[in-house]
């Protein structure tokens, strides 16, 4: 398995994705998260993405660590792209959903999303749940380069 598929930059670092036709929103995921939420985990790296069109592009291609969706989008919200995502691509890696209120859990459930936090965003919260996929990929990694 290449570093690409293992969701590093040819950096090293973590490559996130971050989705939204919010730029306001996606510079508050990057501000919440921060380029090193975790020192076990290393840098990470974000791909800002405005349109659903090419994040497609983007996780068809691989390398992505982990992809944030707002679901609050528009004209194709986060929830439907995570589900797409999820139905068509084999191994695709986590996806953390921004959803509208905590009563949408359910939605981010539909749409397969390992993880929801919900608007307005909780820095410490987003921090969490990122950090958490975030090491489970790397453990899900590791298992299929110990299994090669």
């Amino acid at each position: 398995m290449s570093d690409a598929t293992a969701g590093e930059s040819p950096s090293g670092r973590l490559r996130v994705l971050v989705y939204s036709s919010n730029a306001a929103t996606r510079a508050q995921v990057r501000s919440a998260v921060g380029t090193r939420p975790d020192p076990a985990l290393g840098d990470i790296e974000y791909v800002e993405i405005a349109t659903a069109a090419v994040v497609i592009e983007h996780m068809d291609a691989g390398g992505a660590a982990l992809a944030i969706l707002d679901g609050e989008s528009s004209p194709v919200g986060g929830l439907g792209l995570a589900k797409q995502l999820k139905d068509e691509i084999a191994d695709c890696p986590p996806v953390l959903v921004l959803i509208g209120r905590p009563d949408d859990a359910w939605l981010a459930d539909w749409s397969r999303a390992e993880a929801a936090v919900p608007h307005p965003l909780d820095p410490i919260r987003l921090g969490r749940a990122v950090v958490d996929l975030l090491r489970q990929r790397s453990v899900h990694d590791a298992g299929i380069s110990r299994s090669r």
